[in-house]
């Protein structure tokens, strides 16, 4: 097994001339990479498409952060894989947050607006390393690389087998370590809010982000982590304000939710 130290990690796969890798991406709907890749370059506009996700970040790296364990000074940098990173904003702020971060994408608009972001807007001092990659949880399973966590943030609702990519998490987990995953309940409200509110509404959101169908309800989800190993630790619902400008966390997982894992 390979760590996520190792500098192969930092590499990229070739990529099509569509700007998808060459990887096998079977977790990941070549109609979803489209759609966000449409957006790339408007993803680290607060005001803009991604307007939810700025709102919603602080809230879902602390809690991340909070649960992952400490690490002396004399001990190196927890090695962090945010799967699905789109343009970064995740990674950025777990890198941030002293961590060695690989953001990864099958997007390669998204990549390039991600480093892009991060070459006019350098890590400041203290934090950890930020590398990215563009391609698939399968390409770095076939590697062998493994990581001290692993985050999917708003992802499994958009991948074609949510209870191969749970097992996917796990094989890049080592053991031990923790696997983060955010997203949206499959309610009636979560209908309203998400899909109806946000996006055709309120315009937060792109008309057709989001499929009501593949959202996942917090017993699914906990379903699919014990098939694929995975022992829920902790589970939290995220709430927004009357604005949507900040969000919190409450006991309420009827709408968007975070949930943490291990690995036994």
């Amino acid at each position: 097994m390979h760590s996520a130290h190792d500098s192969d990690w930092q590499t990229t796969e070739p990529e099509t001339a569509t700007g998808q890798a060459n990887a096998s991406a079977a977790s990941v709907s070549p109609e979803e990479i489209a759609r966000f890749s449409a957006i790339a370059r408007e993803w680290w506009d607060p005001t803009g498409p991604m307007r939810p996700l700025h709102a919603m970040n602080p809230l879902r790296i602390g809690w991340i952060d909070r649960h992952l364990p400490l690490r002396s000074r004399k001990q190196s940098p927890l090695t962090v894989l945010d799967l699905g990173c789109g343009a970064g904003l995740a990674s950025e702020a777990l890198a941030k947050a002293g961590h060695d971060v690989l953001g990864m994408d099958a997007s390669a608009e998204g990549i390039a607006a991600a480093r892009k972001h991060l070459e006019d807007n350098p890590l400041p001092a203290g934090s950890g390393s930020l590398a990215y990659r563009v391609g698939s949880a399968e390409a770095l399973v076939a590697e062998g690389v493994t990581f001290d966590a692993v985050v999917a943030l708003e992802i499994i609702e958009h991948v074609t087998d949510p209870t191969a990519f749970m097992s996917m998490l796990a094989n890049l987990v080592k053991p031990g370590g923790w696997v983060f995953v955010s997203t949206m309940n499959r309610t009636a409200r979560a209908f309203a809010f998400a899909k109806v509110g946000a996006e055709y509404i309120m315009r937060l959101l792109p008309v057709g982000t989001h499929d009501w169908r593949k959202f996942v309800t917090p017993s699914e989800l906990g379903h699919y982590g014990r098939q694929a190993g995975l022992s829920l630790e902790d589970i939290a619902g995220m709430t927004p304000s009357l604005l949507g400008d900040s969000w919190r966390e409450s006991r309420d997982l009827g709408v968007n939710y975070i949930a943490a894992f291990t690995r036994g």
